[in-house]
């Protein structure tokens, strides 16, 4: 299998100025991504940085990736889509005749994916799949504490059930940013919103961190600092 390792760096946030490049001990956000795409690929996949970030480049140059392209500012807006990105990305390494049988999205705000998810993720990817996803249990249950509001002003349940307690409710996911291994074929085929065979791996909620705040940034500090106490040890 030939996969793209697609990393979406654009610059403009809105959430937290300049968060890809915002130095996390020591490194800047976007080279964890990066170094873990160059730890997990083979020589016959191909790591992409797509990034209109002029701040982005020179960090993927010093690793060693020279973004193929500058992304046209039209899809590096915050109304551009995730999907319109990797379409993007296929349809110029098509001009390269370089063809990929999956796309691996990487999204440099989560930092803490380690090898052993990646390992899973691949474990579980096949045919059959539209796509494999990390995923963390959602402490929120559509059974128990989440409501939608109706029509005369009151909250309703989201989700129909007569549990007493949340822990006897069905486990619900969410998709925690990390990692989405899509097949090309049902990428050309619709939407990612569109999938239906959706497998997942699951990721613990600590390295689950998807920095797009002030607060998620200063968890991670937190966790990157006690992940490097104990390497150091």
């Amino acid at each position: 299998m030939r996969i793209l390792y697609l990393i979406p760096a654009r610059a403009g946030s809105k959430g937290l100025l300049g968060k890809n490049t915002k130095l996390l001990q020591g490194k800047p956000l976007v080279q964890y991504t990066i170094e873990f795409a160059l730890a997990t690929a083979n020589t016959h996949d191909e790591i992409c940085i797509s990034t209109n970030d002029d701040e982005v480049i020179p960090i993927a140059e010093k690793l060693g990736i020279q973004p193929p392209f500058k992304r046209p500012e039209h899809l590096a807006t915050d109304t551009a889509s995730s999907y319109e990105v990797i379409m993007h990305a296929l349809a110029y390494y098509k001009t390269q005749n370089k063809i990929f049988d999956a796309v691996l999205l990487l999204q440099p705000t989560s930092p803490f994916r380690q090898i052993a998810d990646f390992n899973k993720l691949i474990a579980q990817f096949d045919e059959h799949c539209d796509m494999v996803v990390s995923v963390k249990e959602a402490k929120e249950n559509p059974y128990f504490t989440l409501f939608e509001e109706n029509t005369e002003g009151f909250l309703t349940k989201s989700k129909e059930g007569h549990f007493k307690r949340r822990q006897d409710c069905p486990k619900v996911y969410a998709y925690n940013g990390a990692m989405y291994l899509m097949r090309v074929k049902a990428l050309e085929e619709k939407e990612i919103s569109a999938f239906m065979q959706i497998k997942k791996i699951l990721m613990p909620t600590e390295r689950s961190i998807d920095i797009d705040t002030e607060a998620d940034w200063v968890l991670a500090e937190y966790f990157a600092a006690i992940n490097n106490k104990f390497a150091n040890n």
